[in-house]
């Protein structure tokens, strides 16, 4: 695993985002680990996480994009934060935007923040974590229906890996639904493997997990 993943699972834990215990998911699941990414709250914290997506973004998808697009309302600080870090970091001007909840009719009037979206723009959808891929639902025909664009593909922070609506992950049913790449800063498989090395999981913990996966896992 590159050292920015392993940074970034070091990360996820001084910052609370990722955490261990018994925790109930909307889905109603039963799981041994939770993310929440509503917990990068400071300056520091924000310009780091950033620099992690658009390192990630760089790696999966290069400079092969025009606009970085965060649903809101999670999405609407991820883009502005790494839009600045891929400026910083590779001499890259790309465009930020996001979609409002309801279309603002005064003023800067419309659905979206940020940038315009025009034909010809090459777009990645920035997340913080996709488990049943419903904002997908709500995303991608706001950004189609500003013109002719190409969504290049999607990066979120942490591909759970675990079944979405039928029996494969998430990730891979937006793949196959939308026609386009998606990707995650680092996987579960990854964060388990790289903390049972580090002895933060231990034996009792990696068991519950591994009893998770056998009910609900996917391989990354």
């Amino acid at each position: 695993m590159e050292a920015y993943k392993q940074e970034f699972v070091d990360f996820m834990l001084d910052c609370g985002v990722l955490k261990f215990g018994d925790f109930t998911l909307k889905s109603g699941r039963k799981s041994p680990f939770f993310m929440n990414a509503g917990l990068y709250v400071t300056g520091e914290q924000l310009s780091k996480l950033g620099e992690y997506y658009a390192k990630a973004i760089h790696d999966k998808y290069g400079d092969d994009f025009d606009v970085l697009f965060g649903p809101a309302y999670k999405g609407i600080p991820l883009s502005v934060a790494t839009t600045i870090a891929y400026s910083k970091l590779y001499s890259k001007e790309i465009r930020y935007c996001s979609n409002r909840k309801e279309a603002k009719d005064h003023g800067d009037a419309g659905i979206l923040l940020g940038s315009p979206i025009k034909d010809g723009d090459r777009i990645v959808v920035i997340e913080d974590v996709t488990t049943s891929g419903k904002s997908m639902e709500e995303t991608i025909p706001i950004v189609k229906a500003q013109g002719d664009v190409k969504i290049t593909g999607l990066m979120v922070s942490l591909n759970r890996c675990e079944k979405g609506k039928g029996d494969k992950g998430a990730l891979d049913e937006i793949k196959d639904l939308y026609g386009f790449d998606t990707a995650a800063i680092v996987s579960m498989d990854e964060v388990v493997e790289y903390l049972v090395e580090k002895k933060i999981i231990d034996d009792e913990l990696k068991s519950r997990i591994d009893a998770y996966y056998e009910m609900y896992g996917v391989r990354s």
